[in-house]
């Protein structure tokens, strides 16, 4: 598990994005299927389950709660994310205890999806009043560059932020700064679509590395990531056998050499 100031996580995320439909559009079609998946992720050890309100228009929160309900509630990390036109204030309440209530249970961690034209400090009161409710445990960003979380953070009271979630991957490394921002700030950094949707599993160098720890190129990139202190990588598939392999990059360690030359490979 990683630690952070008041929360442990897996190393490993289980992203849902697709499950239950697409970009608010619900679809029923492969519910079995997917609750399935989330199931077996979480019987691995993948405990951390981040979805979002506009994932199937709010079936994939739905998903979630069917699969998590034979499960000790205490031992996951649920994250969901309410969308920026939502970011008004009592549009935020109403989007949290929806999504509440479609998980059947409480929040873990609560982001804004993407930087909105809602005043920051009106989205971060809200935040801290659905904590006070208990709706919430933890809030966070999504998609914020560094100095937007530095200036969303002059907004907070009571509470602190404690997350952000933006893409990151060996070959798209621009959000470089906010990953070395989280990591001195000590704030979990939730970084998807690490696997670039499979591309890893067909690269060269990788695949050299790999044979030598007798794993997969995407088990190399995965522990490369959970090396950094502060990243947990969202890995989603409704494939089981896609998240055993994942899985595979848990309960080993690149020795710090390997780590560096992938670093200075994919710089």
């Amino acid at each position: 598990m990683k630690k952070f100031k008041w929360f442990s996580i897996s190393p490993l995320a289980l992203g849902t994005w697709g499950m239950g439909g697409g970009y608010w559009s619900a679809d029923y079609s492969n519910d079995e299927n997917d609750i399935k998946a989330i199931i077996r992720a979480i019987e691995l050890g993948i405990t951390a389950i981040d979805t979002a309100e506009m994932y199937g228009n709010g079936h994939s929160e739905e998903l979630v709660g069917k699969a998590i309900k034979n499960f000790k509630r205490e031992e996951l990390f649920i994250i969901t994310k309410v969308w920026p036109n939502h970011a008004k204030y009592e549009d935020v309440i109403r989007s949290a205890i929806a999504s509440s209530k479609r998980l059947g249970t409480y929040i873990d961690l609560y982001l804004l999806h993407w930087p909105s034209n809602v005043p920051i400090c009106e989205t971060i009161k809200a935040f801290e009043d659905l904590l006070d409710k208990g709706v919430i445990r933890y809030f966070g960003l999504s998609n914020f560059k560094w100095r937007e979380i530095e200036k969303a953070s002059e907004c907070v009271k009571k509470y602190e932020i404690v997350a952000v979630e933006n893409h990151y991957s060996l070959w798209d490394r621009s959000d470089e700064e906010t990953l070395e921002y989280a990591n001195k700030k000590r704030l979990l950094y939730l970084a998807y679509t690490p696997i670039e949707k499979g591309r890893i599993k067909n690269d060269k160098f990788l695949s050299e590395i790999a044979k030598k720890y007798n794993k997969t190129p995407i088990q190399i990139a995965l522990n490369w990531y959970i090396k950094i202190p502060s990243l947990v990588p969202i890995v989603k598939s409704s494939n089981i056998s896609h998240i055993e392999e994942n899985v595979g990059a848990l309960g080993w360690e690149l020795s710090d050499e390997d780590w560096e030359k992938i670093n200075k490979y994919f710089k």
